[in-house]
């Protein structure tokens, strides 16, 4: 049996959703705006996406099975 990850379905659905806005944010505020604001939303999808793979990570190891 797989262990659960940290995120619920509905945290990881709406993780997924702000990694995507905020990727897709960034080249067209850079396009846009002439100083280097749109670095920051580079930077919260870089963290969105850390928090994602951790919690692939999590989910693909074997659950802790207790000892008796």
């Amino acid at each position: 049996m797989r262990s659960a990850g940290f995120l619920s379905e509905n945290q990881r659905r709406l993780a997924w959703v702000g990694f995507l806005l905020a990727a897709f944010q960034a080249p067209l505020a850079a396009n846009l705006i002439d100083d280097a604001s749109w670095l920051f939303a580079v930077v919260v999808a870089l963290v969105v996406a850390t928090v994602i793979l951790a919690d692939d990570a999590q989910r693909r190891r074997p659950a802790q099975v207790e000892a008796e």
